[in-house]
């Protein structure tokens, strides 16, 4: 599915991960009093970007979701689940990097993430390993669709935008990526990820040939 000189750009939400379950969101939900939380316009997501891109510690963040300070312990709570939720995993998409680092293609991760979140899911998850480097908002101080973000992550990666193929769930993200010249997977419950990124693969070698 690769060439030597590709990456693949991989996002971690709704992409590696699935949505959250049922059961998930009640759990928060009870733990916080509240209900409803998985809609857009819940506190939950209202204040996330500012989470994600590390400008609200956990502790502000929660609080702004609650209306009332949080305690320690309240605090780790809500950190336990909210990992939890998002930890489930995509098989397909988990069978489709096992495919990607078989056949040893260049693999990386970007992803909008809390930078306690990602810390504790390099820690001890085992997906991370699939990847020859991850890079999450919450550490850099920047989110997509920031371009930034992306420039970072090319220059980190020492690749030329259009060898570097990027798969998100988030139309935002995925439209910035298009504008700097990646080539890009829109990826929803209904993607057929492999068959996207043989595409790829054939497209590049006519471009080769």
């Amino acid at each position: 599915m690769s060439r030597s000189r590709s990456w693949y750009l991989f996002d971690y939400g709704m992409v590696i991960s699935t949505e959250p379950e049922a059961g998930d969101w009640a759990a928060l939900e009870r733990e916080t009093g509240l209900q409803q939380l998985a809609p857009a316009s819940s506190p939950y997501w209202a204040y996330r970007e500012d989470y994600d891109a590390g400008t609200h510690t956990p502790a502000q963040y929660w609080a702004r979701v609650l209306g009332t300070a949080v305690s320690a312990e309240q605090l780790r709570v809500l950190e336990d689940l909210d990992a939890v939720q998002w930890s489930h995993l995509n098989a397909d998409t988990m069978a489709v990097l096992e495919t990607l680092s078989g056949e040893g293609a260049q693999l990386a991760l970007l992803s909008n993430m809390p930078a306690g979140m990602s810390a504790r899911y390099l820690r001890e998850a085992a997906w991370p390993a699939r990847f020859a480097h991850t890079f999450f908002s919450g550490p850099l101080g920047m989110i997509k669709p920031d371009r930034r973000i992306f420039a970072h992550v090319l220059d980190k990666l020492g690749a030329a935008p259009a060898d570097v193929v990027f798969i998100d769930d988030n139309v935002r993200n995925i439209e910035a990526a298009r504008a700097l010249g990646l080539h890009t997977v829109h990826f929803n419950p209904g993607t057929d990820l492999r068959q996207e990124l043989a595409r790829f693969r054939e497209g590049s070698n006519r471009r080769d040939g």
